[in-house]
């Protein structure tokens, strides 16, 4: 009987499309496996569905065994996966592409708007029963129209916020190897994009190139009355070099739906500044989008079972 390890509930739309072909081992707790946990669960699988939260490395592929046929995500980053070590085993590596675009792009602009009308601090000044009048003078933001926007990375979420973007009557530039102009966006180098911009969106992925990409010196860089938006990965960015730059008012204002780690520590400096929101990682987080993503992950997961090639594949190399 062909074995699959589920590593935590997804939305019923995937699981269901799974059950219909198979009987997955579904690990059902609020919380992740443990380490010890993901390790013994796997001996044996034909299949693994992970999340962002399982780290999938060669120790769990060997654990699980050379009878693994597929690794399917329900994401579309992969940087918890080591992709090398799959391609190594010729084990095709599945992913969540494309269906949370849309989703995630509005979570940057939701996070964008935030800080410049500084909507958190507004919604704990009235329930600490400090509004007692209107003054003109009162949580003074930033506005967006006539405003410049610089995404850096400019793929398929990027994109989709430069679309967003227009409406707002945002000048927007961008700073991606090999883009062209789309949506009225202008191609520009990243120094000129950090001393342009009024608000920064990051949207790379989580590469060895990348991590800590927003570091003090890209933060010296910027706009004292910037705004830092990150909803890529939590290891894009240097989060003592950002506190710093906070504390300091080196910039105005930073919006993160990731962390790193995820979840943050409650302990972590950040969680003090006022100017910093900070959400729990909700970029594709609309029913439709996650029920859309647990069908992929599960059109992937049954391809790889059947020895068909995955209709979202990472590392192709293996066919």
């Amino acid at each position: 009987m062909t074995k699959i390890f589920i590593t935590r509930l997804i939305p019923s739309s995937g699981l269901n499309l799974i059950k219909e072909h198979f009987q997955p081992d579904v690990w059902s707790h609020d919380l992740p496996p443990t380490r010890v946990q993901l390790l013994e669960s796997v001996r044996g699988v034909d299949g693994l569905l992970c999340l962002l939260t399982e780290k999938v490395d060669a120790e769990l592929m060997d654990a699980a065994g050379s009878q693994l046929k597929v690794i399917s995500s329900m994401s579309v980053g992969v940087d918890h996966i080591d992709v090398s070590a799959a391609t190594e085993r010729r084990i095709p590596v599945g992913n969540t592409p494309g269906v949370l675009t849309d989703a995630t792009a509005d979570q940057a602009f939701a996070l964008m708007l935030s800080a410049a009308r500084r909507i958190p601090e507004a919604e704990r000044y009235v329930r600490a029963g400090k509004w007692i009048t209107w003054s003109p003078s009162l949580l003074l933001g930033a506005d967006l129209a006539g405003a410049t926007l610089g995404i850096v990375g400019f793929g398929r979420i990027g994109q989709a916020i430069a679309k967003r973007a227009q409406g707002f009557e945002l000048r927007v530039v961008y700073y991606s190897p090999n883009a062209k102009p789309v949506f009225g966006a202008q191609p520009v180098d990243l120094n000129t994009l950090l001393k342009e911009s009024d608000f920064v969106s990051i949207n790379v992925p989580l590469k060895d190139e990348t991590r800590h990409l927003v570091n003090e010196n890209f933060l010296s860089k910027m706009k004292p009355t910037a705004i830092l938006i990150n909803t890529a990965r939590g290891g894009v960015l240097d989060q003592n070099a950002l506190y710093n730059a906070l504390k300091s008012k080196q910039i105005s204002y930073a919006a993160l739906d990731v962390t790193d780690p995820e979840p943050l520590p409650m302990n972590s400096p950040l969680l003090e500044l006022e100017n910093c929101i900070i959400v729990p990682h909700l970029g594709s987080a609309s029913k439709k989008t996650r029920d859309q993503m647990s069908v992929l992950a599960a059109q992937n997961l049954i391809a790889g079972l059947n020895g068909d090639i995955l209709p979202n594949c990472v590392n192709s190399d293996v066919y």
